[in-house]
């Protein structure tokens, strides 16, 4: 799709769905689909197509989940980032935040250093290995505001290990779907239950919140 017909999508998705764009947003989520649809032509990134669900899903829910950051410059932390989202539109709708995106597959961490050069993304770092590396690093520890994982499945052993990158009072973000609040047993002693937010309800997609303790 051109450059303008993606733009007029991605418009016309987020009026849908009553979320407020400025143009240059519209503008650099469509440069960066369009990077995402150019590379999945070579590689099996994610399964965008040209069905509305799929710009929803990779677009629209992260940008709806924007509003749960708590706060315009936070340090953010994406397992598993793949495709690029959520990490990279959220990036794109809030630029001063600190982005450290962590992808273990070569040809995938090349794309999403490909996406923050093409888009100039500052403060953003693509680290290409398992996130358990980060772990062994002193200047990691405790310093995320908030760990967002999508598409990755965790258990209580990957989420005690997750949290000792993330400060106290930090938030892990789950992106998914089905019953509201059925993460809620994967909270440990040092992560409590936070919220359950619906992100689009036609897709019965929500953001589960867990956060550590002060």
């Amino acid at each position: 799709m051109s450059g303008r017909g993606l733009e007029d999508r991605i418009a016309r998705r987020a009026v849908g769905h009553g979320i407020d764009l400025e143009d240059l947003q519209v503008s650099a989520l469509a440069d960066y689909v369009s990077l995402l649809e150019r590379w999945n032509r070579r590689m099996n990134l994610t399964t965008l197509n040209d069905s509305n669900e799929g710009l929803d899903r990779l677009v629209m829910e992260p940008i709806r989940a924007v509003q749960h950051l708590p706060s315009l410059t936070v340090r953010m932390l994406d397992i598993g980032s793949g495709g690029g989202s959520p990490a990279v539109p959220m990036k794109l709708m809030r630029p001063a935040l600190s982005l450290r995106m962590v992808e273990s597959k070569t040809r995938k961490a090349a794309f999403l250093r490909d996406v923050v050069r093409q888009l100039a993304l500052d403060q953003t770092v693509v680290e290409c290995c398992r996130y358990e590396e980060l772990l062994t690093r002193p200047d990691l520890r405790e310093t995320a505001d908030v760990v967002t994982i999508r598409a990755v499945r965790v258990d209580n052993g990957e989420l005690q290990r997750l949290q000792v990158l993330l400060r106290s009072g930090g938030s892990i973000f789950l992106f998914g779907g089905g019953a509201e609040g059925d993460s809620c047993d994967l909270a440990l002693p040092l992560l409590r239950w936070g919220a359950s937010h619906a992100l689009l309800r036609a897709h019965g997609s929500r953001l589960d919140v867990l956060i550590k303790g002060e």
